[in-house]
């Protein structure tokens, strides 16, 4: 089957709603991939971790609202309980996120009750039902989001989290408490993936146990691609902050739109996964090239 345009641009709102979901995940992995320069593995199980908060109280009869608060702190626990393992125990960054990854697949299921939960029949916030307010709802949590990181990462406490995440060492120095802020921004990180995985199960209008699992993948494409998209714009803005927010969220909107556009053109859904990572792997390769392809072009002008 060939790409069809008309099909596509009729794809095109529910991938921009997805992508706006996803950015909220994205933007709490910048916390953990760029502000701490921390490999933390632990959000894609904590994605599924809202999800499954989420679904399981609204068909508990929760409000879907409250559900997502409970989302959100069910993220920040699991956030806890990675940095505590890195800062107190000891143990190395990625093998603390993916003991606790592992840790939360049990958790999760033990939420759930059974491996999917759905949400048929039930008031749900935001839906694939209704994508343009979809597209509205998950905006303003976007937005909410990107003000709020914005203020909290200029205060004291957060701007100590991202000396932490510059030099640990000098911040040490300093009289910062790093241990204490590692565990803070992981802690927040998770919050805000969990956040994205309820309004993801709310979107979709179910959750599956293996829901977040790539999650990490899709945050960094929807990361590199924003923000090699805004580069210029975040080194010259006096916001770049807020800009490479912003940039995540677009790069993710961009990234589900490359996927709608490939899956058009006949890419079997089961290659996803190796597309996406295929991605990554370039996006992320690119600037070593660059600088491969500097260094050889200056070698090439010296004279003999």
């Amino acid at each position: 089957m060939g790409f069809s345009l008309g099909s596509f641009l009729r794809s095109c709102p529910g991938a921009i709603a997805q992508g706006i979901i996803y950015g909220i995940m994205a933007m709490g992995v910048i916390v953990s991939y760029r502000i701490l320069n921390y490999s933390d593995l632990t959000v894609d199980s904590s994605l599924c971790t809202g999800g499954a908060v989420t679904a399981t109280l609204i068909t508990a009869g929760v409000s879907p609202v409250v559900s997502l608060m409970c989302a959100l702190a069910a993220g920040l626990v699991a956030g806890t309980v990675t940095g505590l393992l890195h800062t107190a125990l000891k143990i190395p960054a990625i093998l603390s996120g993916i003991l606790t990854q592992l840790a939360l697949y049990s958790i999760n299921l033990r939420i759930m009750g059974k491996p999917n939960v759905t949400l048929l029949n039930t008031e749900l916030l935001i839906s694939l039902r209704n994508i343009p307010r979809a597209i509205l709802i998950g905006g303003i949590f976007a937005l909410s989001v990107i003000a709020v990181m914005y203020l909290f990462f200029g205060t004291e406490i957060g701007c100590s989290i991202r000396a932490t995440g510059s030099n640990e060492k000098m911040a040490r120095a300093q009289g910062i408490n790093t241990s204490f802020n590692k565990v803070l921004a992981l802690s927040v990180s998770n919050g805000i993936t969990a956040l994205a995985g309820g309004l993801i199960a709310q979107y979709q209008g179910y959750c599956d146990i293996n829901m977040g699992r790539g999650t990490i993948v899709i945050a960094l494409a929807s990361i590199i691609i924003g923000e090699a998209i805004f580069s210029r714009v975040i080194e010259t803005s006096k916001v770049s902050f807020a800009v490479r927010l912003f940039s995540a969220v677009f790069g993710a909107g961009v990234y589900y739109l490359v996927i709608t556009a490939v899956l058009q053109a006949g890419l079997n859904t089961s290659d996803l996964k190796l597309f996406s990572a295929a991605v990554v792997a370039v996006v992320l390769s690119l600037p070593h090239l660059k600088t491969v392809k500097k260094g050889k072009v200056r070698n090439d002008a010296k004279p003999e």
